[in-house]
């Protein structure tokens, strides 16, 4: 079997680090054990890499950027490259090269499924979820937000790399990790406000790519209402840099928020939370708003805790207890542990796709749906 992933932007410095750019390429490396898979995204200069896998990245030239978003490059090239997949999966549907894809699949009668990362943008008055034989959702939050069509739909969610990331016994853990991009969804001037006296913060991610303000200041804000406190913006971390990151951490903070500091209400939230996982994976409890998938792989009070959405005092409370309490630490994050084991690792989101593949490839649009 030939399987192609499309994603609109390459995860890493070439594009963007983002769990919905993280997603395409973990997911393509672990398919690429067990079939002919690449990974498609787009950039300025053609390249081809392989990985030692198995997976073969390929970088197709962008003519431009419609409206200069990362999502929606413009590439005639797509085509040839699609013509020989047994199954095309795109990511993202509303981003161009998926709408694209979409329509020149369902013009040749080729299979193409699409696992969505929260884009926003038309669907051609609903034309556009009807070209996809089946729809691989990171959550059941993101099928229902997608209005994906029950008998079509497999929720696969979205798994860590357990030997990446893994506990370190003798690692010296300190503070609260905030990993993600600095956006306003993000809620991280809330978890600054949350944060308890003497705690130290460390904020991982890159701006957003909000380019109107106020939210293009939110990087700015965030900086002004760390001055007195213990907090280090490190930017991005490179990925061999991460799995140290979640493992000498206390607890990781995801701080989303359903409205933001401007007062932007926040239709779709978090999807799934692969720093979530990835913090799991590692031993690290996780303290996260109840919004979205988090619900889904955070366990309350067994791997973390759920904290409603933009409630300072709250996020303060969990987080304070989980910081005076070593051993409530240490019993979380081995719960945690051992539930992404059972569940989210990237081999058995790779088999429950497989599954789903075989499904169209065997006849038919889809079989018995699982995951629902």
């Amino acid at each position: 079997m030939r399987v192609i992933h499309v994603a609109p932007t390459p995860f890493g410095e070439a594009g963007l680090f983002g769990g919905g750019e993280r997603y395409p390429l973990e997911l393509a490396r672990a398919l690429a054990a067990h079939v002919d898979c690449e990974l498609v995204s787009f950039g300025r200069k053609a390249r081809i890499e392989h990985e030692p896998g198995g997976l073969r990245h390929r970088i197709l030239p962008a003519l431009g950027w419609l409206g200069g978003h990362p999502a929606h490059p413009l590439a005639p090239g797509l085509w040839p490259v699609l013509a020989h997949a047994d199954v095309v999966h795109t990511h993202h549907m509303r981003s161009l090269p998926s709408r694209m894809a979409a329509v020149l699949c369902r013009a040749q009668r080729q299979k193409i499924v699409v696992t969505d990362h929260g884009l926003q943008g038309s669907t051609w008055g609903g034309l556009l979820p009807r070209l996809f034989d089946l729809f691989l959702t990171v959550s059941a939050y993101s099928a229902r937000e997608l209005g994906a069509p029950l008998a079509r739909t497999r929720v696969i969610y979205g798994g860590a790399d357990t030997l990446r990331y893994m506990p370190d016994p003798v690692q010296d853990r300190r503070g609260v990790l905030f990993v993600g991009r600095l956006t306003p969804h993000k809620g991280v001037d809330r978890l600054l406000q949350a944060l308890p006296p003497g705690a130290h913060l460390r904020v991982v991610g890159s701006s957003g790519h909000d380019r109107r303000p106020p939210e293009c200041e939110y990087p700015s804000l965030l900086r002004r209402l760390a001055c007195d406190r213990d907090v280090q913006f490190l930017g991005a971390l490179a990925d061999a840099e991460l799995p140290l990151a979640y493992r000498s951490a206390v607890v990781l903070a995801m701080s989303s928020v359903e409205r933001t500091c401007y007062g932007r209400t926040m239709r779709v939230s978090e999807l799934l939370g692969l720093a979530a996982l990835e913090a799991m994976a590692s031993g690290t409890p996780v303290v996260a708003s109840r919004v979205g998938g988090l619900v889904e792989i955070i366990q309350d009070g067994q791997t973390g805790f759920l904290v409603p959405p933009g409630d300072v005092e709250a996020l303060h409370d969990r987080l304070d207890a989980i910081l005076r309490n070593p051993a409530l630490a240490r019993r979380l994050g081995a719960n945690a542990r051992d539930l992404v084991l059972e569940r989210y690792t990237w081999a058995g989101v790779a088999e429950r796709c497989l599954e789903a593949y075989s499904s169209l490839t065997a006849g038919g649009r889809a079989g018995r749906p699982i995951g629902r």
